[in-house]
């Protein structure tokens, strides 16, 4: 699985430990903001990226940090066919990929310490979308999505 990685300055020192820890556990990593400490990174540039990388099929799922993780969840979600979903604890992350088939997920560096962030992230990436009654409620949210594409 590949998975595109974007942050912003605010989350720089994360993004690379947990590119690392993911790389350590088989994924392939993409660094669509390769910003170095110091430089500043407008969140939404850096959610854009890896949104359209995401909906292009460039990558299979996407990370996206900041400082509270919410910005960049807003940003990312205005590109069609993206369910980010912002997660401060394993269980809403394993639950946003069970239910909701999220295909970003989003945390913030000055709220979630980086063990809890692996933590976080196994269980995103360990749980698969459940489909059932769960697929009924992704189509009405993309029906939603489409219905205002068309306006």
């Amino acid at each position: 699985m590949m998975i595109g990685f974007g942050c912003d300055h605010a989350a720089i020192e994360m993004k690379a430990e947990l590119m690392q820890y993911m790389s350590g556990k088989g994924y392939e990593c993409i660094d669509y903001d390769p910003i170095k400490p110091g430089e500043k990174m407008d969140y939404p540039i850096a959610a854009r990226a890896v949104a359209e990388a995401v909906k292009a099929g460039e990558v299979d799922k996407g990370v996206l940090l900041c400082g509270t993780g919410i910005g960049m969840c807003i940003a990312a979600n205005k590109v069609p066919g993206i369910r980010a979903a912002h997660c401060s604890e394993p269980y809403s992350a394993r639950l946003t990929a069970m239910h909701n088939d999220a295909n970003i997920i989003t945390m913030g560096a000055r709220v979630v310490g980086i063990e809890l962030a692996k933590m976080i992230l196994d269980e995103f990436f360990g749980a698969c979308f459940e489909g059932g009654r769960h697929q009924n409620r992704v189509d009405l949210i993309t029906q939603i999505e489409e219905d205002y594409c068309r306006i």
